[in-house]
């Protein structure tokens, strides 16, 4: 029996005990997620170097079409000043868009060796809110995200910078600010992403102490994550789905050819 002891875990899967973190931002067409639209999301991807500081990784944003019969809330729509049938918009359907947010957390989830990810978020249950109904409206039957666990930079930032709106708190951590900026889900979820990586690299002693205590106490560490089989079913369905989408496009695109080379 080999004496070798086992590699050690991922440092993500260390840090978060098995959990990647994910900042997801909305902008909707009101606060209610079983009716009102959702008519932008963004994921931003959260890295860590091999000293264990996180940083801010690549991001994934789409405009969204309103489902069928959805709420748009003229309030809303002015604060986020969307709007929500401009024909330059390169909005798609909300399935189209969770499926290629989800194909590339689920592949950053491999890469780290992790299970799931956790969503994180500024008054992150608003967004899971409306992540959450997204995949139950577009029967997504795969979710990479924990249903209900969530990191809130308003709370983190609350207790670590005293500070608990976005702006506030961002400004507060040393970090830019543009107020034109905001209320862009792809601004937002980049600025609470730079903001919990900050928060969480502050933290960095004390999760130390904490880890050093924990094998103190004998607590066993994590399993090393294996690949899930079903993850590349999904991405094949996805690569599917989205060729099947393009198959319309390409063939209007030949007809246009075809009228143009018979027009007088």
């Amino acid at each position: 029996m080999s004496d070798t002891p086992p590699p050690p875990l991922p440092l993500m899967v260390r840090r978060f005990r098995g959990f990647l973190p994910v900042v997801i931002d909305v902008e909707t067409g009101g606060f209610q997620p079983n009716t009102d639209a959702l008519l932008q999301i963004a994921a931003v991807l959260i890295d860590i170097e091999p000293s264990g500081r996180l940083h801010r990784a690549e991001t994934h944003t789409y405009h969204v079409r309103p489902f069928a019969n959805s709420r748009l809330d003229p309030a809303s729509l002015l604060v986020n000043r969307i709007d929500p049938w401009h024909p330059l918009r390169p909005a798609i359907d909300e399935g189209d868009a969770l499926r290629r947010i989800f194909t590339a957390v689920r592949a950053a989830i491999r890469s780290h060796g992790c299970r799931r990810a956790v969503l994180v978020g500024h008054n992150a249950a608003f967004d899971l809110a409306f992540l959450n109904a997204a995949v139950t409206r577009t029967g997504i039957k795969r979710n990479p995200f924990h249903p209900f666990s969530c990191f809130d930079t308003a709370t983190l930032a609350g207790a670590a910078l005293g500070q608990t709106v976005l702006a506030k708190a961002v400004t507060i951590a040393g970090l830019s600010w543009d107020k034109a900026s905001a209320h862009s889900a792809t601004y937002d979820a980049e600025r609470t992403a730079d903001l919990f990586c900050v928060v969480c690299n502050e933290l960095a002693g004390s999760y130390a102490r904490a880890e050093l205590r924990a094998r103190q106490l004998g607590w066993q560490e994590l399993a090393p994550s294996t690949p899930d089989p079903q993850d590349d079913l999904d991405q094949a369905e996805s690569d599917r789905a989205e060729s099947d989408r393009a198959e319309p496009d390409r063939d209007a695109a030949g007809q246009d050819a075809a009228d143009q080379d018979a027009a007088p």
